[in-house]
C-alpha cells in the first residue's frame, strides 16, 4: 500500500455501512502508521487493486500482524471490500494473500475479532466460508446486545520433504511477499 491508496481505502470504510466514523479513524490511524513506518509499525497494509487505464482503483484492504507476545499468532485487524465487488472474489483474494503472507512469515496461527451486530452477517459467514472457526464470544462486549465474536484458523505449515540420504529441506513457498495486484 502506498499513500496514494489512502483515498481509496476510506473510500472502502466510508460505504461500508458497518463502520462507524469512530472505527474509520482508527483503521485509517493504522492505515498512517503504516504509511510512515512500514514493517516497523506492526500493522502489515496491502490493497488489492484493479488496473484500469484511468489508473489503478483500490477494490479492498486488509491489514494483520503479528500478536504481541506471542509464538507465531497473527491478528487480522481489518479487511474491507468495496461494496460493488462483494461476492467477487476480492474478500477471498485478500485473504489468501493474507494467510500465506503469515505462513511466509512463520505464523501458524490467524485470530479475527468482529460484532455479533446485524450488520456484520455476510462478514461472519465469509469468515465461516473461509474455514475459521468461531472459537469464543464475549457478550455484550462492544456495547449491549454487541458481542465480541472470535475466529480462529490455523493455518497450513510448509512440510518439509525428503531429498534424499536423509535429507530434508523445507517446501518451496512464494517468496513475494506482495502479488503483483496487492
Amino acid at each position: 500500500m502506498v499513500a496514494a491508496d489512502r483515498g481509496g481505502v476510506f473510500r472502502i470504510l466510508e460505504n461500508a455501512g458497518n463502520f462507524t466514523p469512530e472505527e474509520v479513524a482508527t483503521a485509517l490511524e493504522l492505515v498512517d502508521e503504516w504509511l510512515e513506518l512500514g514493517e516497523h509499525s506492526g500493522y502489515l497494509t496491502y490493497v488489492l487493486e484493479s488496473q484500469r487505464e484511468e489508473g489503478a482503483e483500490v477494490l479492498g484492504y486488509v491489514s494483520f500482524g503479528p500478536t504481541p507476545l506471542t509464538e507465531s499468532t497473527y491478528d487480522l485487524y481489518w479487511i474491507a471490500v468495496d461494496k460493488s465487488k462483494h461476492r467477487a472474489g476480492v474478500g477471498k483474494r485478500l485473504m489468501k494473500f493474507t494467510e500465506e503472507e503469515i505462513v511466509r512469515r512463520g505464523g501458524r496461527l490467524l485470530l479475527i475479532e468482529t460484532s455479533s451486530q446485524e450488520t456484520y452477517g455476510g462478514t461472519i459467514q465469509f469468515y465461516e466460508r473461509t474455514g475459521y472457526e468461531l472459537v469464543g464470544k464475549i457478550k455484550d462486549y462492544y456495547k449491549p446486545g454487541d458481542d465480541k465474536l472470535i475466529f480462529v484458523k490455523r493455518l497450513a505449515t510448509p512440510v518439509a520433504v525428503d531429498v534424499g540420504e536423509g535429507n530434508t529441506e523445507p517446501a518451496k513457498t512464494s517468496s513475494s511477499a506482495t502479488p503483483a495486484v496487492f
